[in-house]
C-alpha cells in the first residue's frame, strides 16, 4: 500500500536532472522492437544486395574442398589445414556483412537516445544475479506484456507472409520445367515481396513500441512534489540557509559602509527617512563619491555615526531621495546633480573654513 501511495503523489513531471541521473545509470526509453527492425532491414539489403556474391563465393569454396577431398587422407595435419583454410574463406565471404551488422546494432540505439556511455549499468549488483530477483522479473507484469507482445507480433509476420505468399502456392505448377537462373531470380522476387511487407509492419509496430516505451520512462521518472522540492535544495541550496547568507552579506555591507561614513564629507538627509553620505576630494576625484546610503533605521545609523565624527548633516529632501534612488555604494553621483551637490559641498566648506 505504501508503494501505491507514493506513486499516487508522484504527479510531476521529471526534471533534466533526475533524467540526466536516469540516462547516467542506463535507464533510458529504448524500443528492441526498432532494434530488432534495423537488424532485420540491414539483413535484408545485405542478402538482396551481397547475398548472390556470399553464395557463389562459399559454393566455389565447397566446391573446391569436394574436388579436392581425396587429400583429406593424405600427410598428418592435413585436415586441419584444410579446415583453416575453410574458415578463412568462409570468414573472409562474411567480413563485410558481419561488420554491417556491427554498425547497425550499435547505430540503432544512437537513433533513439544518441550517444552514451553508461558505466553504471555493467556494474556488478546482487540483485542481477539474486533467484528472487530474477523470478520476480520473469513473472512481472512487464514479462508478461513482452510475451504476449511477442506472439502477438509472430502471429502478425506469419498471417503478412501468408497473405504474400499465397499467389505462390497458388501457381506452384509453373516452375516445372523452368531454368535454374529464372526460377531463382522469381524466388529472389518473392522474398523482396515477403521481406518488404514484413518490414513495413514491424515497422509500424516498432513506432509503438518506441512511444509504449518512452510514455512508461517518463511515467517512471515522475517525481512527487517532495522530492522536486528535495533536488531543488540540492542543487541551488535550501531557501533558509540561502536567506541567512544573504542577510548575513547586507549585515557585513552595512558594517562597512557604516565604518566609512567618518571619512564623508556631508551627509545629505531627508531628514529623518533618507541619509546619503558623499565623500569628496578635489585633488583626487573628479566627482563626489556615495561611501554609504541608507533609510529609517540605517539612516538614523548614518546620522549618528556623522554627528559623533564632525560629520556636517545637510538636509534637502529632493536631493537625498534623487541620490538615494540613482546611486549605489562606491560610485560617484550622476551629472546631473552635479551642480546641487556642488553647492552644498562648498557650503560645508565655508562652514570648516576650508573655502572662502
Amino acid at each position: 500500500m505504501a508503494n501505491d501511495e507514493d506513486d499516487s503523489q508522484k504527479t510531476e513531471e521529471p526534471t533534466a536532472k533526475k533524467l540526466e541521473d536516469s540516462r547516467k545509470k542506463g535507464e533510458v526509453p529504448l524500443s528492441k522492437e526498432m532494434n530488432n527492425w534495423v537488424m532485420l532491414l540491414v539483413g535484408t539489403i545485405v542478402l538482396l544486395s551481397l547475398g548472390g556474391t556470399m553464395m557463389a563465393s562459399m559454393a566455389d569454396t565447397f566446391k573446391t574442398l569436394l574436388i579436392n577431398s581425396f587429400q583429406l587422407h593424405g600427410a598428418s595435419g592435413g585436415i586441419g589445414k584444410v579446415l583453416r583454410e575453410l574458415f578463412m574463406d568462409v570468414a573472409a565471404a562474411l567480413f563485410v556483412p558481419i561488420i554491417i551488422f556491427i554498425i547497425a546494432a550499435i547505430g540503432a540505439g544512437i537513433i533513439q537516445v544518441g550517444p552514451m556511455i553508461a558505466p553504471e549499468s555493467i556494474k556488478p549488483k546482487l540483485s542481477k544475479i539474486s533467484p528472487i530477483a530474477g523470478f520476480k522479473r520473469l513473472f512481472s507484469m512487464r514479462s508478461i506484456f513482452e510475451f504476449v507482445k511477442g506472439i502477438l507480433k509472430i502471429s502478425i509476420v506469419a498471417a503478412i507472409s501468408v497473405i504474400l505468399l499465397y499467389p505462390f502456392f497458388q501457381s506452384i505448377d509453373h516452375y516445372v520445367g523452368l531454368p535454374l537462373p529464372q526460377i531463382l531470380d522469381e524466388f529472389w522476387a518473392l522474398l523482396f515481396r515477403m521481406m518488404a511487407g514484413v518490414l513495413i509492419v514491424l515497422f509500424v509496430l516498432a513506432v509503438l513500441d518506441v512511444l509504449y516505451q518512452r510514455m512508461e520512462h517518463m511515467k517512471k521518472m515522475r517525481m512527487s512534489r517532495k522530492e522536486v522540492k528535495d533536488e531543488h535544495r540540492q542543487t541551488e541550496g535550501d531557501p533558509h540557509i540561502k536567506a541567512k547568507l544573504r542577510q548575513l552579506r547586507m549585515q557585513k555591507a552595512q558594517q562597512r559602509m557604516i565604518q566609512s561614513v567618518p571619512d564623508a564629507t556631508v551627509v545629505i538627509t531627508n531628514p529623518t527617512h533618507y541619509a546619503i553620505a558623499l565623500k569628496y576630494d578635489g585633488d583626487t576625484m573628479d566627482a563626489p563619491l556615495c561611501v554609504a546610503k541608507g533609510v529609517d533605521k540605517v539612516a538614523a545609523r548614518i546620522r549618528e555615526i556623522a554627528r559623533e565624527n564632525d560629520v556636517e548633516l545637510v538636509e534637502n529632501k529632493p536631493l537625498a531621495r534623487a541620490l538615494y534612488d540613482t546611486v549605489e555604494i562606491d560610485e560617484t553621483i550622476p551629472m546631473e546633480h552635479y551642480q546641487a551637490v556642488a553647492e552644498i559641498i562648498s557650503y560645508v566648506y565655508r562652514l570648516k573654513g576650508k573655502l572662502k
